[in-house]
C-alpha cells in the first residue's frame, strides 16, 4: 500500500479485508482477547507474535488507523493515543528523564508550551524556547550537553509560522538528537516532514485527520531513521527491567522507539483511544485528500478577500504572496498549506469581539481545523495561561482573530464576514 499514492491510502490503507471479510474497518469494541493457551499469551507478551490482549496496548481497529498513518507520513509505525496532547507527552517522556532538557520553537500551541513549561518542568525536564526564525547559531546556543530533542510545528497553531524543517533536523542531527515536528495543521496531505529530516512526527488526530469534531484523538509516528544507539539514550540502548530486560535497539531495530512508547509508556499512562473513536477517526481520513483541498481553497480565497479590506489591519496566511512565510510554505507544502488564517481588526480587542459575536455562519469555537468555519480569540482563551512575553514569543497580538475556515461554499462564508465587518 505505500506505494500508491496519497489518495489511494487516505481511502484503502491500513486495512484490507480478506475474502468474505467486511469491506469496511469493523468496530473491535472490546478490551479482551481470547487465546488458546497460556505460552501463546505468553510470548505476545514478550513480543515473540503479533496479536493483541488488552485494547490498552493494542486493538484491531485502532492497529488498521496506526498503519495507515504510517503509510500516510512514511514512517515505519505509529501509535495512537487518546488525545493530541498525550502525544506530545508521551513522544517526549519517551526519551526525556529527569534531569533532561529540550529545545522547542517558541510558536507551538499554548497547550503544549504550558505542558513543556509548568508540568515537564517539574518533572524535572528543562525547557529553552527559540525563536522560529532563529539562525542555526543562535539554535546551537540553545542545545546543551543534556539536550534530548527539537520540536516544533510544522505550521504553528495560531501564529502560522512555517517551520524551515530541513534546518532544524541540520542543528538536531549535527548534534545526534532527534528533530519532532506536530504536523497537525499541514497534514500528511499537504507536508511529509519525514521526507525533509524529521524523525519523530505527531498529531492531533482531532483536527484535520477527524475532519468532523467528534473523535478526540493523538498519534505518534516513527520514520524508524534516527539511531538511537549513539549513548544520548540508554532507555532505548540499555535493559529495560521493567519489560523483561528488553534493549529496543537491539530487539526492536529501526522499531526501537515506537515499540517502547507502547509497552512502556502506553502501559504504564493508559492514555490510549477508543476503537470507535480509532473507527471515527478512520472515517475523516478517507476523505482527507478531498477536505484539505478545499480548506485551502477557501482560506485563500478569504485571505486574499481580507487583505483588500478596509476595516482590516493585518492579514497571516502563508499561502499569500505577501506572506513571510510564504516561499517555506511553497517549499515544503506546495499543494497548500492548511484552512486556518489569523488576522487583525482595526480597532483592537474590542472590535475583534463585536465582530466575532456579529458572525452567524461562523461559530466561535475553541476547536479548529474542522470541517465548519469557527473563530477564536486566542489571546483571551486558549493561550489565555501565558504570560504577555510569552504572547508575544507565541506570535500572539491582543487584536488576532483566529478563523479555521471549513469547507462551506466560499463566497457564504465571505458574505457572513463582510456582514459582520459591516457592523463594526
Amino acid at each position: 500500500m505505500d506505494n500508491y499514492n496519497i489518495e489511494t491510502i487516505c481511502v484503502q490503507g491500513g486495512y484490507q479485508p480478506e475474502n468474505g471479510q467486511p469491506r469496511v474497518l469493523p468496530i473491535y469494541q472490546s478490551t479482551t482477547f481470547k487465546y488458546d493457551s497460556s505460552e501463546h499469551v505468553g510470548k505476545l507478551f514478550d513480543l515473540e507474535e503479533e496479536g493483541f490482549f488488552y485494547t490498552r496496548l493494542a486493538n484491531p481497529t485502532v492497529d488498521c488507523v496506526e498503519r495507515k498513518i504510517a503509510s500516510l507520513e512514511g514512517g515505519i509505525a505509529a501509535m495512537c493515543t487518546s488525545s493530541g496532547q498525550a502525544a506530545s507527552l508521551i513522544a517526549v517522556l519517551n526519551i526525556c528523564s529527569c534531569g533532561d532538557h529540550i529545545v522547542s520553537s517558541s510558536t507551538i500551541y499554548g497547550g503544549t508550551t504550558n505542558l513543556f513549561a509548568v508540568t515537564m518542568r517539574r518533572m524535572g525536564i528543562d525547557v529553552t524556547f527559540v525563536s522560529p526564525e532563529a539562525s542555526i547559531e543562535e539554535i546551537e546556543q540553545a542545545i546543551r550537553d543534556n539536550t534530548r530533542l527539537i520540536f516544533a510545528e510544522s505550521i504553528a497553531n495560531p501564529a502560522l509560522v512555517i517551520a524551515d524543517i530541513e534546518k532544524l533536523a541540520l542543528v538536531a542531527h549535527r548534534n545526534n538528537i532527534p528533530l519532532i515536528i506536530d504536523n497537525t495543521f499541514a497534514t500528511p496531505v499537504n507536508c511529509r516532514p519525514i521526507e525533509y529530516g524529521a524523525d519523530i512526527v505527531i498529531h492531533s488526530t482531532s483536527k484535520y485527520m477527524d475532519g468532523h469534531a467528534v473523535a478526540l484523538g493523538g498519534v505518534i509516528v516513527d520514520s524508524g531513521n534516527f539511531n538511537w544507539d549513539n549513548g544520548k539514550f540508554p532507555g532505548l540502548s540499555t535493559p529495560d527491567e521493567s519489560y523483561h530486560g528488553i534493549v529496543y535497539t537491539r530487539d526492536c531495530g529501526r522499531a526501537a522507539y515506537i515499540t517502547k512508547a507502547r509497552v512502556q509508556l502506553m502501559r504504564d499512562l493508559g492514555a490510549s483511544p477508543s476503537p470507535t473513536n480509532a473507527f471515527l477517526l478512520n472515517l475523516g481520513l478517507e476523505t482527507l485528500h478531498l477536505r484539505m483541498e478545499r480548506h485551502c481553497y477557501n482560506a485563500l480565497k478569504i485571505a486574499q478577500y481580507l487583505e483588500r479590506h478596509d476595516k482590516i489591519s493585518w492579514v497571516n496566511y502563508p499561502g499569500l504572496q505577501s506572506s513571510k512565510y510564504y516561499s517555506l510554505a511553497q517549499k515544503y507544502m506546495p499543494k497548500g498549506t492548511c484552512g486556518v488564517i489569523s488576522y487583525g481588526i482595526k480597532g483592537g480587542r474590542e472590535a475583534a469581539v463585536k465582530f466575532m459575536d456579529s458572525l452567524k455562519l461562523a461559530a466561535i469555537v475553541v476547536h479548529v481545523a474542522d470541517n465548519r468555519t469557527g473563530v477564536l480569540h486566542p489571546a483571551s482563551t486558549t493561550h489565555r495561561q501565558l504570560t504577555d512575553q510569552q504572547l508575544v514569543e507565541a506570535g500572539i497580538t491582543p487584536d488576532l482573530i483566529r478563523m479555521s475556515v471549513g469547507i462551506e461554499n466560499v463566497d457564504d462564508i465571505i458574505a457572513d464576514i463582510e456582514q459582520a465587518l459591516a457592523k463594526l
